[in-house]
């Protein structure tokens, strides 16, 4: 058995040191790997951060816009007048007798 003790000898105190440039090393390069090229990076965290950031404007763009469009179907059921002002400018509609002129 003391054959070999030789073999399989303890790493001494100095040993450690050398040790300790390539735990640094590979620790560096995980963490660059995690950072800018993993699929669960922190670029895409930020990416995704932002995307959800303007779909949550557009979301409430739509919401107004939609609003007024209520608004303005609330408006031309109940009022007789508005609906014919809405068609005549929209459709380019006209009452019987009336006289319709382009311009464009």
């Amino acid at each position: 058995m003391e054959g070999n003790s030789g073999k399989w000898k303890l790493l001494k105190r100095s040993d450690h040191n050398y040790f300790i440039p390539y735990v640094i090393i590979v620790t560096t390069l995980v963490a660059l790997w995690l950072l800018f090229f993993s699929h669960a990076s922190v670029l895409n965290w930020i990416r995704a951060s932002v995307e959800v950031k303007n779909q949550e404007a557009e979301m409430t763009q739509l919401s107004k816009e939609i609003e007024e469009m209520d608004a303005e179907i609330e408006d031309l059921s109940r009022n007789r007048d508005s609906i014919e002002a809405y068609a005549r400018e929209a459709y380019k509609f006209a009452a019987p007798g009336d006289d319709v002129y382009i311009v464009e």
